[in-house]
């Protein structure tokens, strides 16, 4: 949520910011604001709604500088306002501020603060702005950018909360600061200039090297220099790290939406996710990430899958794996419950943090909590140098490249994709044999070229479609290994289409759900050949006793199935365990085109985030 950049250098900086705020996009916002110092002054717009409208507020304006911030906003305290857009000013407007999280204790500090400070919004955030003037007027013996650095440490000592923090100040020309407390920030390193950001993404195009914060960490930054603090003032030495997208990558490359392009990844990605990753000789997978002796595997006895949202349904794909593959109770918890009801713990536990961005709030408070009580911790995501990353003992990159759509397609495909694998590893160790090893991975082999094979279906599935988008309801249905694919195809369409959608286990039907059915209700079912056919063919007949229309997604050549549907989704046959991976993109596909025959907002749905990273 909340995308923050900054830059300086030699060059203009307002192009660069706003598109970088551009880039940003994908993680929702309801305004956004820059601010270019120049010559002394700084230059601030604000507005509400789309990037387009900061770009008219600034209008023919002269912004020139090349130092400055820029910010989409999230509104959490305080409406959806110009004056509680960032950046946000100190009383003289000498500072300007922007920053990402939630500062808990604001009241307390607006409070101390008193009638000094002028306070023109109704936000959280304002109040550093304040609260960092408020220093910076003690430190009057403290000279150069050092001033401006030891202010604002001074200012977060008093901080409970959350923070991504950019500062400038008119007196110091050559400087940005940036903090970060649970809210990522990332400096890219270019010769003689500097890109920050919330993630890699809007500094693609200039650079690839790029230095992380860590929570507690402030960086001071001029066009010639980066140096990193804690916040007890101690002088640290950070890492560079390389990033492997590319500029190319982030572009919908003539595709509508971005959505649209990361279904259309998936079969590449889906290859990058899995190569150099497995041995078909031994049957296994290897994944070196897992930082684990042959010992260490056996001591576990329970695995724990945290995740939220669209990760948490491969979640559940990952226990019927773990389960079946290697014999290991697993469970699947919500990242934003875990930590709330003392969870068991211990030394045998493996806990798998799971999350594109690396940076999911309620995620990163759970795998913190699992270290604390003792368990091996992992993580499994998207972005190389995101928290979770770095504050796991091992795990694995998904290699999905960037997912700029705030719905998941690629990424969530990957994740299934390292889940099998993890659960192959542990199954080879255990109890599966090398056949059964080397016919998962024959078979996972297939799955891009039966992934590709789908995208041929796209025009009958945008057919079908706008011949459902006018439903105000939809039911989604699977069984097993399908039910979690079932939930992800309804999460799809809700999120995109705003249409009214649910997801149940087949065999739940008669315990409430068979209440809604009627001709108003139509239902997706899932019914591909599995050990639970029959039983979700009896399932689908209740269905059609009530009158609902039926979509089935069954496997190709099933024309008995043709039989009990009004409409037929087909996918291609593989493994069972496998099925998810195919059977989840008609889903994705079907939700889409909805999505657009409704004229919906397909990248950027209301209300939600690409990233959460707050609670």
């Amino acid at each position: 949520m909340c995308g923050i950049v900054g830059y300086i250098g030699e060059k203009q900086a307002a192009p660069i910011l706003l598109q970088g705020l551009r880039r940003l996009e994908y993680r929702g916002y309801d305004s956004a604001g820059i601010a270019i110092l120049d010559q002394g002054c700084i230059h601030r717009a604000r507005s509400v709604g789309r990037i387009d409208n900061l770009i008219d507020a600034i209008g023919g304006k002269q912004f020139p500088g090349t130092m400055g911030i820029a910010h989409t906003r999230w509104a959490t305290h305080g409406g959806v306002t110009e004056e509680n857009a960032h950046p946000h000013s100190s009383c003289d407007g000498s500072l300007m501020l922007m920053h990402n999280g939630i500062i808990e204790n604001y009241r307390d500090i607006k409070e101390k603060l008193g009638g000094e400070h002028v306070f023109r919004s109704e936000t959280d955030s304002e109040v550093l702005a304040h609260l960092i003037e408020h220093h910076y007027q003690l430190l009057t013996g403290k000279e150069g950018d050092a001033r401006l650095r030891l202010s604002v440490e001074a200012a977060l000592s008093h901080v409970r909360g959350t923070y991504g923090l950019l500062v400038i100040h008119k007196d110091h020309p050559n400087c940005i600061i940036a903090a970060r407390l649970g809210s990522p920030i990332a400096i890219g390193i270019n010769l003689g200039e500097y890109f920050i950001a919330s993630d890699p993404t809007p500094m693609l195009a200039h650079t690839k090297n790029v230095v992380f914060l860590d929570d507690g960490e402030i960086a001071a930054v001029t066009r010639s220099s980066l140096d990193t603090f804690t916040l007890k003032d101690e002088h640290i030495v950070k890492c560079v790290e390389q990033i492997d997208w590319n500029d190319e990558q982030a572009e919908k490359q003539g595709y509508p939406h971005f959505m649209l392009k990361e279904i259309f990844d998936q079969p590449t990605v889906f290859e990058d996710a899995i190569r150099g990753r497995y041995n078909l000789a031994e049957g296994t997978a290897n994944l070196g990430g897992l930082n684990m002796t042959p010992t260490e595997m056996q001591r576990v006895s329970r695995i724990v899958l945290i995740a939220c949202g669209t990760a948490s349904y491969a979640a559940m794909v990952g226990k019927y794996a773990f389960e079946r593959l290697a014999g290991i109770p697993t469970e699947v918890d919500v990242g934003s419950e875990f930590r709330y009801r003392d969870p068991i713990i211990d030394d045998r536990t493996l806990v798998f943090a799971i999350s594109q961005s690396g940076e999911t709030a309620d995620t990163l408070a759970a795998l913190r909590e699992a270290k604390r009580k003792g368990a091996f911790v992992r993580g499994i995501v998207n972005v190389i140098g995101s928290t979770i990353a770095r504050e796991t003992d091992g795990g694995t990159y998904m290699h999905a490249g960037p997912e700029l759509a705030v719905a998941s397609t690629k990424a969530y495909t990957n994740m299934l994709a390292i889940l099998l694998l993890y659960a192959l590893q542990f199954g080879r160790q255990r109890r599966v044999s090398l056949a059964t090893g080397q016919r998962l991975l024959g078979a996972l082999r297939e799955i891009p070229r039966k992934m590709q094979a789908l995208f041929e279906q796209a025009p009958a599935i945008e057919a079908l479609a706008k011949k459902y988008a006018s439903y105000e309801h939809f039911l989604y249905l699977g069984r097993g290994i399908n039910v979690p694919v079932a939930l992800e195809g309804s999460h799809k369409l809700k999120e995109i289409s705003y249409i009214h959608s649910e997801a149940y286990a087949a065999g739940e039907m008669k315990h409430g759900v068979n209440a809604l059915l009627c001709p108003e209700f139509p239902v997706l079912a899932i019914m591909t050949k599995n050990q639970l056919y029959d039983k979700m063919r009896s399932n689908v007949e209740e269905v059609r006793a009530r009158k609902s229309k039926v979509i089935l997604l069954v496997n190709e050549g099933d024309e008995q199935a043709k039989e009990l549907a009004d409409d037929v989704l087909m996918v291609p046959p593989t493994m069972e365990l496998l099925e998810p991976l195919l059977n989840t993109i008609p889903l994705q596909l079907f939700a889409y085109y909805i999505a657009v025959a409704l004229d919906r907002d397909v990248d950027r749905p209301r209300n939600l985030a690409k990233s959460v990273t707050v609670e």
